[in-house]
């Protein structure tokens, strides 16, 4: 989490990086849940800000990469389109981000699940 502030306004951004080749900085916005529409507001107000508070006069403007666990196509596709700031949307899937050695060893999420049930 990156700490923000924008006047009298604080903010928490997931990630935040530096791309060297392209000259811009990149926050990233990570939701657990399925895409809503506005997560690209919350995005973009960390865009704007990043912008106002760190980008240098060389630096090309602040580009948002909202990942959130699934999106209905068509709706992420319009509403990216109608925002006029650098911003896109991905989706994760959670078994592909366990590497094989490991997930032998891990409980499976129906496991996890019937040991949450238990009163």
């Amino acid at each position: 989490e990156v700490r923000l502030f924008l006047g009298e306004t604080e903010m928490f951004c997931d990630l935040l990086f530096y791309n060297i080749p392209n000259h811009c900085y990149v926050v990233i916005e990570i939701k657990t849940g399925k895409f809503k529409p506005d997560h690209l507001g919350q995005l973009a107000g960390y865009t704007a800000t990043i912008d106002v508070t760190l980008k240098g006069e060389k630096d090309n403007p602040t580009i948002g990469l909202l990942v959130c666990k699934n999106k209905d196509e068509v709706l992420a596709k319009h509403v990216v389109n109608t925002m006029n700031v650098p911003l896109g949307i991905s989706e994760y899937q959670l078994a592909n981000l366990i590497p094989e050695k490991f997930k032998s060893k891990l409980p499976t999420i129906e496991e996890l699940e019937d040991k949450g049930d238990t009163k």
